[in-house]
Formats: structure tokens, C-alpha cells, sequence
């Protein structure tokens, strides 16, 4: 029997910089529709679940046609809320989808998801994107990373990494903030130990790592764009007319 792979998106109303941007709209529509419609497209997504604290994207996303978990309101992270969705779900595999990027790659699921499927010794699979600008390089915002041969996360900073004493030609990677999870894992992340290393880069993929888990990365060309102020939905809905003209 096929393994069921379920989507979820994490949804809340509150945010620092842009409250309520989830029902921002672009190009007419949510940035939450945006980001339901595009995620529905992947293939090897079984289903695809928004899940939410907040009664108005709850009734917006059902207006929009897509299927809405109301969860609890005391969730810490994102990834807490799409753990009470899969504890509710017979899903094998947890994809966490990013409920601010309304451009995402369906392509960037599937090769996320894939990664997962053929590394049966990896609880969690991610995504990076070579980094091609010293901007991007220097910008702490802009988290790194670096691994082992075989595909695995040795670590993600915020700093430049690794650090080319040596003047070799290596490559430069950012993290792309995609995951996919076993299920039976991700119900117990949030119970493990919170080490130094996540409270110091303020990174929760480090907590995996710091308990001993592998973390595989595949590569990626797909340039994750989220939204996260009124300024950056200026900036999507520019590049959104520009590329995706008749969507």
C-alpha cells in the first residue's frame, strides 16, 4: 500500500510585522490560497491541510475550498502545530509547508518529500539553494548550511560557513526552511531537549541534530520568497505579474 503523505500548512492571524498576512491578498487572492493551490499540485502529497488557531483564516480557507484543522491557540512553533494535525492523521510522512510564500514550487515539495523516501535512515528532509551574492553570504537572516557527502546536515548558522581559510573554491549553501518529518519523529520533537546550539543560533532544525538525528538535504534551484511585511507582499506581488502573469 502506498504511504500517505500529508501537507500541512501552519496558519496563524498574529504576526509582529504584519498581523493578519496570511489573508493578505495577492493578485486578488489570500497569500494562504496561494500558497493551498500551488501545494495541491505537488504529486506525491496525498492530501494537503491547513492548520490554523484563528477563526478568520479558518472560515477564509474554507471559503476557498481547502481543508482546515482548527488547533490549539498555546503552540509555540509552526512545527508544534502541524505535529497536532499529524497526531490526528494515519499519514506516514509530515511535509511542513510554509503558510507565507505564495510563490512555493510544487517541484520543491516533491524533491523534499523524495529526499526522504529513498533515505530510510533519515527521520527529516530539507532543502538548499547555492548562494550566489556576498550579500546573502554576510546576511544573518540568511541561514547556512553545510554537509556531509552523502547528503546529511553536519550544521546551520547564521554566520558564514564554512569558513574558507584555505581560499578553496567551495560552495556556499542557505537552507530553504521546507520539512518533511516521519510521523512517529516529528510527534516527539518537541519533547527533545533544547541544546545550546538551537538557543544560540535560534535555529529549532539544530535541536535534531543536537540529539543525534540526520537531517537529509537535497538541492534545490527553487528561490524561497516568504512574505513576512507589507513591504516584502510589495515585492512578491512585483515578481508574481512578472512571472506568473496569467496564473
Amino acid at each position: 500500500m502506498p504511504q500517505r503523505i500529508l501537507g500541512v500548512i501552519p496558519a496563524r492571524f498574529a504576526s509582529t510585522r504584519f498581523p493578519g498576512k496570511a489573508l493578505a491578498k495577492l493578485a486578488g487572492k489570500p497569500i494562504l490560497q496561494h500558497v493551498y493551490e500551488r501545494s495541491v499540485m505537488a504529486r506525491y502529497l496525498t492530501d494537503v491541510v491547513i492548520a490554523t488557531d484563528d477563526e478568520q483564516i479558518y472560515d477564509a480557507a474554507r471559503g476557498f475550498g481547502a481543508r482546515v484543522r482548527m488547533t490549539r491557540s498555546d503552540h509555540l512553533s509552526g512545527t508544534d502545530r502541524v505535529a497536532e494535525v499529524a497526531s490526528a492523521d494515519t499519514a506516514s510522512i509530515v511535509v511542513n509547508i510554509q503558510g507565507d510564500e505564495p510563490m512555493i514550487d510544487p517541484g520543491a515539495i516533491d524533491a523534499a518529500t523524495l529526499a526522504l523516501l529513498d533515505d530510510e535512515d533519515s527521520p527529516m528532509a530539507t532543502l538548499k539553494k547555492r548562494i550566489d551574492t556576498a550579500e546573502e553570504m554576510a546576511n544573518s537572516n540568511v541561514v547556512k548550511v553545510v554537509c556531509d557527502r552523502y547528503g546529511h546536515a553536519i550544521y546551520f548558522s547564521r554566520c558564514t560557513i564554512p569558513y574558507n581559510r584555505g581560499g578553496v573554491d567551495a560552495p556556499y549553501w542557505k537552507h530553504i526552511g521546507l520539512y518533511v518529518y516521519r510521523t512517529d519523529f516529528l510527534l516527539g520533537y518537541s519533547a527533545m531537549p533544547v541544546g545550546p546550539l538551537e538557543q544560540a543560533e535560534r535555529l529549532e532544525q539544530l535541536r535534531a541534530l543536537e540529539n543525534g538525528y540526520r537531517i537529509r538535504v537535497m538541492e534545490t534551484d527553487y528561490e524561497s520568497i516568504g512574505v513576512d511585511t507589507p513591504e516584502d507582499l510589495e515585492r512578491v506581488t512585483k515578481l508574481y505579474e512578472a512571472i506568473l502573469p496569467e496564473a
